[in-house]
């Protein structure tokens, strides 16, 4: 009975959901980042976002009083969206976002990660979800960028941001093309026993790459699983850590067991990354890029302006 009478709350809602998407003026169907045909309302005044990245995002373009839900990584990371409502990116309260009543819901790959759409309820009765893949290229994040733009009617503030991605991006690229003695990097983003990094077709792949270092972990496809004998032979001349989740991420590195004759724990080439701005595929990227050549590469890119 309890099943029976949540499903017809959600039926409701989800019918004043899809009338009003129908009796919108002008509505027009465009296609998200994922492919999917979707239909945007004339206005957009009530968004639910659940990707902390889309939330940093919609804050930069100035845009967080048209928030009414975020994901529970958002709400702990930015101090702008604590207060709103928050749902599981994974696994999603249907009946609650459809009785908030959001012009749009913008949603990640991450949500897709058990292999189905947990959104499949909304979508079927005419919610506007629209669909960001997990992003792999910085190219990729340019185009997530432009997009929630355009959606959000703001095309001109979102193309600001990426025109400074690129200008950064392009200073650093100048100087990493004049490194020649390149070292070679691993990028944790998580430690032992389970540690992971970025292979092929990675943004932080291309972001080892523009600073004029060189990825250990070239040659592998997509975020990979790294085990302590492997990382041994690899032995990278400079590791970088985006780990939060440790106290003392550097020092468990330090002081890993065996590990002394890897050269960059030899010579304490250990340095920590923003997760924040490393693990969110957003703007904020090149914060960590420039964070990361000048842990790699100190006297090349010491001329870096200090604000980027």
């Amino acid at each position: 009975m309890k099943n029976t009478s949540r499903f017809i709350a959600l039926a409701l809602a989800l019918m004043l959901l899809t009338g009003s998407l129908a009796l919108a003026e002008n509505a027009q169907p465009t296609v998200d980042r994922a492919g999917n045909e979707i239909v945007l309302p004339e206005e957009i005044n009530r968004v639910v976002s659940l990707a902390p990245s889309t939330t940093q995002l919609l804050i930069d373009l100035g845009l967080q009083d048209k928030l009414v839900a975020v994901d529970t990584y958002s709400a702990m990371y930015y101090e702008e969206v604590a207060d709103l409502l928050q749902y599981d990116m994974m696994t999603p309260d249907n009946e609650a976002l459809a009785l908030l009543e959001p012009d749009v819901i913008f949603v990640t790959g991450m949500s897709f990660a058990h292999g189905e759409n947990p959104f499949q309820p909304l979508i079927d009765l005419g919610a506007c979800v629209a669909v960001l893949p997990s992003s792999y290229s910085i190219e990729d994040i340019r185009l997530d960028i432009a997009f929630i733009a355009d959606v959000m009617d703001v095309e001109e503030e979102g193309a600001a941001i990426i025109a400074e991605m690129n200008e950064i991006i392009e200073a650093v690229k100048a100087i990493g093309e004049t490194i020649e003695d390149k070292k070679t990097v691993l990028f944790e983003i998580s430690a032992l026993p389970y540690i992971y990094g970025p292979g092929d077709h990675t943004y932080l792949d291309e972001m080892i790459e523009l600073i004029g270092a060189v990825n250990v972990l070239d040659g592998q496809d997509d975020w990979v699983f790294v085990s302590e004998e492997a990382a041994l032979v690899m032995n990278p001349d400079v590791i970088l850590t985006s780990t939060d989740y440790i106290e003392d991420p550097i020092g468990e590195i330090l002081s890993r067991e065996g590990w002394d004759s890897v050269t960059a724990v030899a010579d304490k080439a250990v340095y920590p990354i923003s997760s924040q701005t490393s693990n969110q595929p957003n703007q904020h990227i090149v914060e960590a890029l420039v964070d990361m050549a000048r842990a790699v590469y100190p006297e090349a890119y010491e001329v870096l302006d200090e604000a980027a």
